[in-house]
């Protein structure tokens, strides 16, 4: 018998699976469209190029809409959530933005469609 080189390489997934993290501490496990749900809280609460531990398309530059008017502020908004979302494999689309300003702040929701289904989004910035 003759010695071969086939190698098979299998590569190992993880569940979507995150820690049930309630604002105050965390509590237990959750999956697919909760924890879906986290990491995107996380990204859109994280300082774009502030933290060398994420890669340059995590996070988005908030700073960038400050003092900005009303138009611009929604085209970017959008343009940010969407290009900072879908980096993500299990989105697959940002969608249905509705914006809300008071005072010096921003509300945004949105729609994210993904593998485990529709989820409602929201931000609040000060700009």
């Amino acid at each position: 018998m003759a010695l071969t080189t086939d190698t098979r390489i299998q590569k190992q997934t993880f569940s979507n699976r995150s820690y049930n993290n309630s604002g105050t501490c965390i509590r237990g496990m959750v999956n697919d469209l909760e924890a879906l749900g986290q990491a995107i809280r996380k990204r859109l609460s994280t300082q774009q190029f502030e933290y060398p531990i994420y890669s340059f398309n995590y996070g988005v530059n908030w700073r960038d809409l400050i003092g900005q008017d009303q138009e611009y502020i929604r085209a970017e908004m959008q343009r940010m959530i969407r290009e900072t979302l879908l980096q993500d494999d299990r989105i697959s689309d940002v969608s249905g933005f509705l914006f809300e300003f008071k005072g010096i702040t921003c509300v945004c929701s949105f729609d994210v469609s993904s593998i485990f289904g529709q989820l409602r989004e929201g931000v609040e910035v000060n700009v």
